[in-house]
């Protein structure tokens, strides 16, 4: 329908459902139809767990007409609409025009409380929400200096400790988010790492999969990352502590920047870029990134990123350890035999545990120190021409 009969079928359907307490009050509101519609289109949008709506969007889908559409937007935007001007919607702030993200105000969500509508679906329990309960105890090994920087870490996202810095900080006018690139390997236990720092500090955590910044709409990725922020600081007020925002496999977001002119894939992935360098500026919670490929870094996101911590692939002894704690009715002389012949990260010693764990199941007993080897072997995607066994040399 076009946006008259949307208005006049709406009007019509307001004034004959005062018998809802919701639907009286607006009405009694004596806004314009069009106002009313799109108060009760932001509550639904609450309602089913929307915590802001795209307007330009949602304006698309009232307004067939577009000058009509842009002269409304622009006084939502200015704050001359009702609405607006009496607290009941509220705009979150955008880079771009047609950026911007509209939300009910704690205003009309006290509306709502009063009229007996319960927001069960704002509150409902996010995917990519990692809660510190859900998350297994593992005891991790680390190399010296990894585990010295990690201790700072752990010791600085301590409730008590992050608060008396980040007050610090304000006094001295310096930016009070903590930010960490962990970079290194793949399989060396990064994502695994803030995993636990979570655990151990009782922070839940808003795990972004970089994969779905790249939009396939043009200009939709620009949006996406704006509201991962506006998400994270919706979460964080209602969390006890302060959440970590996790950036896993951030290598796509954060690499060196390429030409604006060589195409429009560049120009869109620069943009995104331009965002996120905005909003690390502004920063106030716990940002942590990981990456393999850290020498690709962009240089502007150097000075971003407070700690940088390098995650190395085990040594020959901590490489036995690992095997160690997955496998303890290995010998330890076993251990060091598949440490010194295999040049596995945590990540591919992890694999093994799991293919061990699956043969015992299958067939029943523990697995052999020869079937051990035989997983090994054929984790090598390259064939290894290495001697497998004991050395009495």
């Amino acid at each position: 329908m076009n946006t008259l009969e949307l208005f006049y079928d709406s009007e019509n359907i307001i004034s004959n459902n005062h018998q809802y307490p919701l639907i009286k009050k607006i009405d009694q509101l004596k806004y314009s139809i069009a106002d009313k519609y799109l108060l009760i289109y932001l509550i639904w949008k609450t309602i089913i767990g929307n915590e802001s709506t795209d307007l330009g969007r949602a304006l698309e889908g009232i307004y067939d007409n577009s000058s009509t559409r842009l002269n409304y937007m622009q006084k939502l935007i200015s704050g001359q609409n009702p609405l607006v001007k009496d607290q009941f919607i509220e705009l979150e702030n955008a880079q771009f025009f047609n950026d911007t993200e509209i939300k009910l105000a704690p205003k009309a969500k006290e509306l709502l409380h009063n009229s007996g509508v319960k927001l069960f679906g704002a509150s409902k329990k996010k995917e990519n929400i990692l809660y510190p309960k859900d998350t297994p105890l593992r005891n991790l090994v680390y190399n010296e200096e990894e585990l010295k920087q990690l201790n700072m870490l752990q010791k600085l996202i301590d409730d008590k400790q992050l608060k008396a810095t980040q007050a610090r900080l304000k006094t001295k006018g310096l930016p009070i988010g903590v930010t960490v690139l962990l970079h290194g390997s793949p399989g060396t236990g990064k994502t695994e790492t803030v995993k636990q720092l979570a655990k151990q500090t009782k922070r839940e955590i808003m795990k972004i999969d970089m994969s779905a910044t790249k939009s396939m709409w043009f200009g939709e990725s620009q949006k996406i990352v704006k509201r991962i922020f506006t998400d994270y600081k919706a979460l964080a007020k209602t969390c006890k502590r302060t959440p970590i925002l996790l950036f896993n496999e951030a290598d796509a977001l954060i690499s060196k920047r390429m030409d604006v002119s060589s195409s429009n894939t560049s120009q869109t992935e620069n943009a995104i870029q331009n965002i996120l360098l905005e909003e690390l500026e502004n920063f106030e919670g716990i940002l942590m990134a990981t990456t393999n490929l850290a020498d690709n870094l962009d240089t502007a996101f150097e000075r971003r990123f407070l700690f940088k911590l390098r995650f190395q692939k085990p040594s020959v002894s901590n490489k036995a350890q690992i095997w160690q704690q997955n496998l303890a009715h290995l010998s330890f002389e076993e251990c060091e035999v598949l440490a010194k012949r295999f040049d596995f990260s945590g990540g591919q010693i992890e694999n093994i545990v799991r293919k061990a764990e699956i043969h015992e199941i299958l067939h029943g007993g523990i697995t052999t120190f020869k079937e051990i080897v035989e997983f090994c072997t054929s984790e090598l995607l390259v064939e290894s021409k290495i001697q497998i066994g004991f050395n009495n040399k």
